[in-house]
């Protein structure tokens, strides 16, 4: 794999996001973590980043290690002009459904973001107060959308970690949630948990067959 020119992936990052400041409008990136875990809450974050910001190594949150992630979300909020967090619980999600609990997150996330323009990860029609602009894939090309999903992805790694001190069993700080063959094992052995998503593990589980 060639090796990436930090400082050029920045500036293209971040000269997406500049298209959208005409006028000195405030541009603000959404993005989200965890909607296809068996366990624990969806987060979304929504990031604010000065004009001239331009930290490197902010991308993708995927294509990064989990220490660089960690040292980074110190820098993003330490340099964003605004950081709103959001996050759907298990019992919400299977109330109202994976995507619209996303959608109820992205708008708690909003709300501590007063922007003009709302750069969003694939997602539209929220009702925010700004312009709303979906971006497919918007991760790996808008700065303020790449901030947001570090933002997103290290502070639901970081509960999933308090929930494995809870759950030890279910490997939580190691699988976040996800459905690896330890996870599966462990929740057909053991039934699920409280922050278990109860749409998600019926095929895992004997519940369905009751």
């Amino acid at each position: 794999m060639p090796k990436i020119d930090r400082t050029a992936r920045a500036l293209q990052l971040t000269a997406f996001d500049a298209r959208y400041r005409e006028g000195g409008l405030v541009v603000a990136g959404m993005d989200e973590a965890g909607r296809g875990p068996l366990a624990g809450p969806v987060v979304t974050a929504c990031v604010a980043m000065p004009a001239d910001s331009a930290i490197l190594w902010v991308d993708d949150s995927k294509k990064l290690s989990e220490a660089r992630r960690e040292s980074l979300f110190d820098r993003i909020k330490a340099e964003a002009l605004y950081v709103g967090v959001g996050l759907a619980e298990a019992d919400e999600i299977d109330e109202i459904n994976i995507l619209q609990a996303t959608r109820a997150a992205m708008r708690r996330a909003a709300a501590a973001v007063p922007a003009d323009v709302y750069l969003i990860d694939a997602v539209r029609d929220l009702g925010l107060s700004g312009r709303e602009v979906p971006i497919i894939k918007g991760d790996a090309a808008s700065y303020s959308i790449a901030a947001a999903s570090i933002i997103a992805k290290v502070t639901r790694d970081r509960i999933m970690r308090e929930m494995d001190a809870r759950w030890p069993e279910y490997g939580f700080a190691r699988n976040k949630g996800y459905g690896t063959a330890e996870h599966i094992e462990a929740l057909r052995r053991l039934g699920p948990c409280p922050i278990h998503r109860r749409t998600f593990i019926g095929h895992f589980t004997d519940e369905d067959e009751a």
